[in-house]
Parts: C-alpha cells; sequence; structure tokens
C-alpha cells in the first residue's frame, strides 16, 4: 500500500526567515510584533477567516479598521509588509518532488480562503494529490476530522501517513490517530524523519 507524506503551509512549506518586515510593520502601528502576530493568526477575526466564516478580503479589510487603515492600497500595502519575510522552503518542496508519483502527497493548513491562489501562483498546487484548507472545509487543526478527512481524499490509512506541523497540538492530534507525526523545526532534521519512515527504518 502507498505511503503519503502530508505537510502544513505556514511555518513548514513557508516560513518567516527575515525578521526585520515584521518587526519594522509592527513598530509603525504602535504593536508589539507579538500582538501584531495574534491578530493576524490568532484573533477571533482571524478564526473566522480560517473556519471560512468570512472571505479572506473581509478579513483583511476588517484587519485595517482596525489599524485605523480604510484605503485599500494602504491594507495592501500592510499585508504585504507582513509576509515580506516569508519564503519557501525550497529544500522540502524539491524533496517533494523528488517523491512525487511513488508517495501520495497532501497538505492541510488552517488558513484562509485564499491559499488556493497563492499555491496556484507559488507553482505549487499541482504538487499535491491532496489539498485540505480550513477555510473550505470548516475545519480547524487539531479537529481529528480535519486529518481523517485528507486520509480519505488521499486513501490511506492512518499508519501509513506521516504527518508534519511545525505546532505541537497539531502534532499531537495526528499521533493520535495513527500517524506519524514529526514535529518541524529545522528542515533537515524533518527531511531525515520523513526519509527514514518512508524507507521502513522508523515506524510509526
Amino acid at each position: 500500500m502507498r505511503r503519503a507524506v502530508i505537510v502544513d503551509f505556514g511555518g513548514v512549506l513557508v516560513r518567516s526567515e527575515d525578521p526585520r518586515p515584521r518587526r519594522d510593520l509592527a513598530r509603525d502601528l504602535g504593536l508589539s510584533v507579538e500582538a501584531l502576530e495574534d491578530l493576524i493568526f490568532a484573533s477571533d477575526l482571524s478564526l473566522r477567516a480560517q473556519r471560512g466564516e468570512i472571505p479572506e478580503p473581509a478579513f483583511w479589510r476588517a484587519v485595517g479598521e482596525r489599524m485605523g487603515l480604510f484605503d485599500p492600497e494602504a491594507v495592501h500595502r500592510l499585508r504585504a509588509r507582513f509576509f515580506a519575510g516569508d519564503r519557501l522552503n525550497e529544500a522540502l518542496v524539491a524533496a517533494l518532488r523528488g517523491w512525487k508519483g511513488r508517495v501520495a502527497l497532501g497538505l492541510i493548513s488552517n488558513a484562509w480562503s485564499g491559499l488556493r491562489e497563492v499555491l496556484r501562483r507559488l507553482g505549487l498546487l499541482d504538487l499535491f494529490d491532496v489539498v485540505v484548507i480550513s477555510a473550505e472545509v470548516g475545519l480547524l487543526k487539531p479537529d481529528p476530522r480535519i486529518y481523517r478527512l485528507a486520509l480519505e481524499r488521499l486513501q490511506v490509512p492512518p499508519p501509513m501517513a506521516a504527518f508534519v506541523d511545525d505546532l505541537p497540538e497539531n502534532v499531537e492530534a495526528a499521533r493520535a490517530l495513527g500517524l506519524y507525526g514529526i514535529r518541524f523545526q529545522e528542515t533537515e532534521a524533518a527531511l531525515r524523519q520523513l526519509q527514514g519512515w518512508l524507507d521502513g527504518e522508523i515506524s510509526g
């Protein structure tokens, strides 16, 4: 039976490698970086967008309004500056491309409604056999149902799937279902674990 590798998007496939743009933006807004990131990623507003209750453009308009920004161009600049330090994890992408065809590839992300278009622009949408985005399915990690949905679409049982995420609670939820969970902290280490699991050297 074919194995599956499932990865997260933010913090794994795309990482914030240069902290300066976000730090400078927070300073200009009179916020700490932590407060800014909480607003964008963890606020009630963001969670509603991640559940698909509001579309991403409405989310960013509301963020702008909270910052006193009502001009669409100013909101666009805010968004661009917030993500300016993010970089694609090229080594992970290369490994996934090398496994494609031999291993089923999936992505599970707690994300707003625009992620599928982001993946298309990055040339990554066709890399994955299955893409499960929280805003499209109304489920957020670590809810077990979002993992089960991905497994059903990939047509693999939990023991035949590895899952990579940077948040420990998401990894633990995957492990509780029987997947081989990898807490992402550093690319080379995660790739060694994945390759060892695929080679049968590491059991789930």
